[in-house]
């Protein structure tokens, strides 16, 4: 019965019929997006547990992998070895004045990723997906996070003792950062920026990221 309501709702829309409503579903994932910010100061009083970063690397058995080569590896890092990645780590390269983390906000947790393979573009594009996937797995669960691609790769390898060389370096913690989107069109400043202790974000209206066809 659901399958054949379904299938007539489609043969209207194709028809030319009116479009299907958006769901409660669309608008909860647009919420979680915008919830989904990259913050770069955490409660330094909260600790993630271990069954939480598991629970955020699980989510790296759900999604698409290019080839279905699922080379992917991830080393989760809880407060008692933080330390050993905090010097290594560089946060708000547009902000370097300010020198991110600032002291008393460094995030505690890690989720380190690995490949079993040579960087390409293929692992590249799973990394991608991964990691926007895991930040938002985070979310749901009541953390935050940020990617981090600014790392002294060869002195995290060896502060962890890692076989593998590390990639791209997640932090996860509760987020205290007050980060708002700001829409910009294609030739605004894109750089991130603070003032009177908001983090703006500017992001490119969706009007901008169409691209019409040709006459």
């Amino acid at each position: 019965m659901a399958d054949d309501y379904l299938g007539k709702k489609m043969e209207e829309y194709m028809r030319g019929g009116s479009a299907p409503k958006r769901t409660s579903n669309h608008r909860n994932l647009m919420r979680l997006l915008e919830k989904n910010r990259s913050h770069r100061a955490y409660d330094s009083s909260f600790k993630v547990r271990e069954d939480q970063l598991r629970r955020i690397i699980e989510v790296a058995t759900k999604v698409p992998s290019a080839r279905n080569q699922q080379v992917l590896r991830f080393r989760p890092v809880l407060a008692d070895e933080a330390s050993a990645v905090l010097p290594h780590i560089r946060l708000g390269g547009a902000l370097p004045e300010l020198h991110l983390p600032e002291k008393g906000s460094e995030p505690n947790a890690f989720i380190v990723i690995c490949s079993t393979v040579p960087e390409d573009r293929y692992v590249s594009v799973d990394m991608g997906i991964a990691a926007q996937s895991m930040l938002l797995q985070a979310v749901e669960i009541g953390l935050n996070g940020i990617c981090i691609g600014a790392f002294d790769r060869k002195a995290v390898q060896q502060a962890l003792s890692l076989e593998l060389e590390p990639l791209l370096i997640l932090a996860i913690g509760r987020g205290i950062d007050n980060i708002r989107l700001v829409e910009i069109s294609t030739t605004d400043n894109h750089n991130y920026y603070r003032h009177d202790g908001v983090h703006y974000v500017p992001k490119i209206g969706v009007e901008n990221l169409i691209l019409n066809k040709k006459a």
